[in-house]
């Protein structure tokens, strides 16, 4: 197993060693032991998974405390740029973000602690994007921050993507007042 860690703290790229032989491909996805060794402590209690176009940029989201949730995702079939903005507000590296290129022939994951909005593009047709969440979905908590915001410099690596209407009304990061 590769660790990466990324410049914004907690922030992690895991890409598990891959047996392969004539029979085909094994791999473990996730190991508590491993995973608490580089340094994701986080108990998850829900999985999501979402079937994208390509072209389809979901986020920035994040949950508001205390339904935060830390997040650990994958893609299971594609390819997807996956971005992380810090939205801590005494953090260090406040307002600036990084991006993963997740890989279903690579089999990476990316960790997202609490106190970060999230979101990625579809860079395939029919991209499974998986997660797990450390907790459950309340709707009541749902945050988010304008995918496009000029303040963010985010490169998306796409023109024209298709976005929900609930995420093209998103605040930007001027006005944001943080819950973290």
């Amino acid at each position: 197993m590769q660790v990466k860690n990324y410049p914004l703290a907690g922030v992690v790229e895991i890409t598990p060693k891959v047996f392969i032989d004539e029979r085909g491909a094994f791999l473990e996805t996730f190991s508590t032991r491993l995973f608490s060794d580089a340094g994701i402590t986080d108990t998850f209690v829900q999985d999501n998974k979402s079937i994208s176009k390509k072209g389809v940029l979901r986020g920035l989201h994040f949950q508001k405390p205390p339904f935060a949730q830390a997040k650990l995702v994958s893609v299971i079939s594609g390819r997807a740029l996956d971005v992380v903005v810090d939205i801590r507000k005494d953090s260090p590296t406040y307002g600036q973000h990084v991006t993963c290129l997740l890989d279903a022939e690579k089999h990476n994951c990316f960790f997202i602690p609490i106190g970060f909005a999230h979101g990625f593009v579809a860079l395939e047709e029919g991209t499974i994007f998986q997660y797990k969440c450390s907790n459950y979905y309340h709707k009541e908590s749902e945050g988010g921050l304008l995918w496009n915001d000029p303040a963010l410099g985010i490169d998306w690596g796409i023109e024209n993507p298709l976005v929900s209407e609930k995420d093209e009304i998103l605040p930007t990061l001027e006005g944001f007042k943080s819950p973290f």
